[in-house]
């Protein structure tokens, strides 16, 4: 993935991403709230903002190929197995927090399928968990953790195939 474009210096923001909703005629909703870094954290919110919950990992494996699995919130991803269902070349770690903004635009704490809107190189496969597509509605982080952006699940397919990106609808948790 070394021929790609070099990442825009400058990640796209709430206001950018809710254009870009806009123009493909997406419906979204966003509620704003006190920062939150965890999943632990942002469970308060549960109550006022109805629909699946997500938890994102960066991962990448030995030769450089990054991932973004989304999942609900309270799922397990097995890091041991998890390559051999998304094509990796071999077993996962994390993506470092500046690989994190260079692809994403996004810091640690804030990483949400949204980013991908700021990966214009396709640097990253982005991989949804089939059980959070039972929802009929996904929240997500608008590139920052102070706010939820509520999507349907079908839109967020939508959403990812606009910024250039196949989403991979895998059962990637335990």
């Amino acid at each position: 993935m070394s021929d790609a474009p070099a990442p825009d210096p400058t990640p796209k923001t709430q206001e950018d991403l809710f254009k870009f909703l806009d123009s493909l005629g997406i419906a979204h909703a966003t509620t704003r709230h006190a920062a939150v870094f965890t999943v632990a954290e942002s469970a308060a919110l549960r109550d006022e903002i109805p629909g699946g919950h997500t938890k994102n990992l960066f991962v990448k494996d030995k030769k450089d190929n990054y991932f973004l699995l989304t999942v609900e919130e309270h799922a397990t991803v097995d890091l041991k197995t998890v390559h051999t269902i998304i094509g990796a070349a071999s077993k996962v770690s994390f993506g470092r927090p500046e690989k994190l903004m260079d692809y994403l635009g996004v810091i640690p704490g804030a990483v949400t399928a949204f980013g991908v809107i700021n990966d214009a190189g396709r640097n990253v496969k982005i991989i949804i968990d089939a059980d959070l597509m039972r929802d009929e509605i996904i929240n997500c982080h608008p590139l920052t953790n102070d706010a939820t952006t509520s999507i349907a699940s079908k839109d967020l397919l939508r959403f990812i195939e606009a910024t250039g990106h196949e989403p991979l609808v895998l059962k990637v948790t335990s």
